[in-house]
């Protein structure tokens, strides 16, 4: 059975990567989940408590340094799905691979094409996938993850983190990526929403799945790099995270 996708997008400065986390910390206790750190930055090992080694990044450019000294007939699919499987950190209820940096001057093609078919039969030993990708969504525009069920873009209350959130839309349309399903989440909400965001909201044309508090448990924990699992069991956060994830599982898309 194909695993139900969730990528998390947004602005730098938005939590987006803190809300990818709570995301998979959620889901781990009925995995296994794959999490997918597509952001250049690198920071969900660290969100989630794990070392990582060694990035997709890295891989591929081992092996384009490597391949024109491999002898004839060895299969560059065979070095990359080994290599793969050396990125992939392993935890209880949740593995992560790590994308690293983008593609500098030389070909790529090749690499891609045999690592999004090596991930895609990856991705057929989990229940969930989880991606946490940068705004501009680097990696999903090359294809390197596709069939997205569930695309989070996630927004602070406010109108200028509103119109970012509605760039990354309109990438994500523009790319022709297959998503099935596109929401608004609100972050770091203190209160009640800001009186005025109703309209700018309703514009953006994506569906309010849901807020997600500010939680001070959340930063303290974010400030002294300590991993979100140690997050005391009903923290703010982490019930609001529990209800939209529940949202989506049960197909109330809004």
């Amino acid at each position: 059975m194909r695993p139900f996708t969730i990528a998390v997008a947004g602005k730098g400065g938005t939590g987006k990567t803190t809300l990818a986390a709570l995301i998979i910390e959620c889901l781990r206790r009925q995995g296994p989940v794959l999490a997918v750190d597509a952001d250049p930055n690198c920071n969900l090992g660290e969100a989630l408590g794990l070392e990582v080694k060694r990035t997709i990044g890295q891989l591929r450019d081992d092996v384009l340094e490597r391949i024109a000294d491999l002898p004839p007939g060895v299969p560059k699919d065979q070095i990359l799905e080994l290599g793969l499987h050396e990125c992939l950190v392993e935890d209880e209820g949740v593995d992560l691979l790590t994308m690293g940096h983008g593609e500098g001057p030389r070909c790529y093609c090749m690499v891609n094409h045999v690592l999004r078919r090596v991930i895609d039969t990856l991705r057929g030993n989990y229940r969930y996938v989880v991606l946490d990708n940068e705004a501009g969504m680097e990696h999903l525009s090359r294809r390197t993850t596709q069939d997205v069920d569930a695309l989070l873009v996630v927004a602070e209350p406010n109108p200028v983190s509103l119109r970012a959130a509605a760039r990354i839309k309109e990438i994500a349309e523009e790319l022709g990526l297959r998503v099935r399903s596109k929401f608004l989440v609100l972050n770091r909400l203190q209160g009640d929403l800001p009186r005025g965001l109703e309209g700018p909201i309703r514009e953006l044309g994506l569906p309010l799945l849901g807020t997600v508090p500010y939680d001070p448990e959340v930063e303290g924990l974010s400030t002294a790099g300590r991993p979100l699992r140690e997050l005391p069991p009903g923290s703010p956060a982490s019930l609001a995270v529990e209800g939209i994830l529940k949202k989506l599982r049960l197909g109330k898309e809004g």
